[in-house]
């Protein structure tokens, strides 16, 4: 069974480690921040200029003057810092961010990606992501494996315009997690119940599968 986007969210906070600091997307990776395991001591940054995010909020607790850089609504932990996007960028210029969590429109087999234009498309810029995926060593993009007309999104080549090139390291799906590597996509998990012959149908780019993968441990 392919997971939700909250399974998603919780697969990949198992990748964050203690100490990290951590900037996170909008959409899917903002919910990372709520299955962080308990114990660890870990910073989230958000690229217009906070450092301390917590747990995204229920229906109700909502601040608004409380946001991300995507303008979605926050909590922030005791000790919490407010900045300017100066000092924000500097961070991740000076490569201060330990892991960028991103969703993504494309992948290709050789970690490029692109998460900002569609073509025909008012959108009203990238905001920070070219600094953020330019800047990071680490970065893990969590999406859905394949669009609404059933077409994969981990492809050859991207067709979109990119963000970055070269720089994704992994890919949390609803179907699998996914390592890039010089020969292309490498089957790390399953979601539960999903096969690989299934994975592989509706992976475009080159899918590497080496002796039995296992499923994901949510």
């Amino acid at each position: 069974m392919a997971l939700d986007k909250t399974g998603i969210a919780k697969r990949i906070a198992q990748e964050v480690k203690d100490g990290y600091y951590v900037n996170l997307g909008i959409g899917i990776p903002t919910l990372v921040a709520n299955f962080v395991p308990d114990g660890l001591n870990v910073e989230f940054q958000s690229e217009n200029g906070v450092l301390g995010m917590g747990p995204f909020p229920f229906e109700g607790d909502e601040d608004p003057d409380i946001i991300n850089a995507g303008k979605q609504t926050i909590t922030t932990l005791p000790g919490a810092s407010f900045f300017d996007s100066a000092m924000s960028f500097g961070m991740i210029r000076g490569q201060h961010v330990d892991l960028t969590i991103l969703g993504a429109m494309e992948v290709s087999e050789n970690g490029d990606i692109a998460n900002w234009k569609i073509p025909g498309k008012m959108v009203k810029g990238m905001g920070g992501a070219m600094d953020l995926v330019a800047s990071a060593d680490n970065i893990i993009v969590a999406m859905i494996h394949a669009n609404k007309a059933g077409e994969s999104k981990l492809l050859k080549k991207c067709s979109l315009p990119l963000t970055g090139v070269r720089c994704v390291k992994k890919i949390v799906t609803d179907l699998a997690v996914i390592e890039i590597t010089k020969e292309g996509f490498r089957l790390l998990e399953r979601a539960p119940g999903v096969t690989v012959e299934y994975i592989k149908s509706v992976t475009e780019g080159n899918l590497i599968v080496e002796g039995e993968i296992p499923e994901m441990v949510i």
